[in-house]
């Protein structure tokens, strides 16, 4: 992840509501949000965090995957790996990324959303880096909303959870050949579906566990990005409309505050005017899949050597989770 200051914003993205019929009424009685548990995340944390620095390649890396795919299937996931090799500062890599769908991964049933964190951490080596809440947060989030979403497979089956490899930069800083390796290669894969078979969302998570959890969420497009589309577009004629992009997220912005309204954490949820370079950039630009990022960047611990559990609770794991299921049942599955 990192976060870009954007100065003279040009005025506010335009009001667009949503299209089309809902396909699955929201019932407060029937949701799962009150299932979410902050010490059951906390505790795959822990057990992340065990393995030690994970940066891609590592087998440190490898003992995540492992554990991550053993916690999803227990609940009836079925988990894919999704390999491919990439140069590196530090030479050709292999990453993996995990794809999991509930029951059958190769049925032909549609992805109508995405639910994704990364799993690496940065490589370092002058101290050692477990990010706790850099990568090890919002994995073990996810992994516990799979045990929450498990108990409504007909409500959530069209959800693909993805675990991207390789967020962190080998350098000191993403750039465009440099971080998100997992994403950009996931992205392109959609792109080779028609737009009709892409699916209609998605969320990331990253750092949402810090003590005092300030959630900022992650929507601007960097003008860099834009100008990556543009050079897409003369060299293989086809180009993401980033207009409707850019409209989704403005609906999908208001709908995270009214989700957090709902819950009564305002005071913790909010939408960042600067943009954030972090996995959802390629699925908006290189794939066209409307992401919102929730993040908090107010982390005095980032990329440092005290990213370690103590920094992070159980009770932020918990809201984090409850805001992002919150989210889906009432709002992104009724897009």
């Amino acid at each position: 992840m990192r976060l870009v200051s954007l100065a003279g914003i040009l005025g506010a993205l335009l009001t667009a509501g949503c299209s089309g019929d809902s396909r699955i009424p929201h019932d407060p009685k029937s949701s799962l949000v009150d299932l979410v548990s902050g010490e059951r995340a906390y505790e795959h944390v822990a057990a992340l965090v065990d393995f030690g620095p994970r940066p891609a390649g590592s087998d440190a890396l490898e003992a995540s995957r492992t554990y991550i795919e053993r916690e999803l299937e227990k609940v009836g996931w079925v988990v894919q790996r999704q390999s491919f090799t990439d140069e590196t500062h530090q030479g050709a890599v292999e990453f993996v990324n995990l794809r999991a769908r509930f029951g059958n991964a190769g049925s032909d049933e549609p992805v109508i959303g995405l639910l994704a964190t990364h799993y690496d951490s940065k490589l370092y080596d002058s101290f050692d880096f477990v990010g706790a809440n850099d990568g090890g947060s919002s994995t073990a989030l996810v992994i516990e909303l799979a045990r929450v979403l498990a108990e409504r497979p007909e409500a959530f089956r069209g959800i693909e959870l993805v675990f991207f490899d390789g967020e962190e930069a080998f350098g000191p800083n993403i750039t465009s050949t440099d971080g998100l390796f997992g994403s950009r290669y996931y992205a392109k894969q959609w792109l080779l579906e028609e737009k009709k078979e892409r699916p209609d969302w998605g969320v990331l998570l990253d750092m949402v566990g810090d003590r005092n959890l300030k959630i900022r969420a992650g929507v601007q497009i960097p003008g860099d990005s834009l100008q990556d589309l543009a050079e897409n577009k003369e060299t293989s004629g086809y180009v993401i409309d980033i207009y409707e992009v850019k409209t989704a997220l403005n609906e999908m912005s208001r709908q995270l505050l009214k989700a957090a309204t709902d819950l009564g954490y305002k005071s913790e949820v909010g939408i960042s005017s600067n943009y954030i370079i972090d996995d959802h950039i390629p699925l908006n630009v290189s794939a066209g899949i409307p992401t919102i990022n929730l993040i908090d960047t107010d982390y005095g611990y980032w990329h440092t050597p005290g990213d370690t559990i103590d920094k992070i609770s159980a009770q932020s794991l918990e809201v984090s989770g409850r805001l992002t299921l919150q989210y889906i049942e009432k709002y992104l599955l009724r897009r």
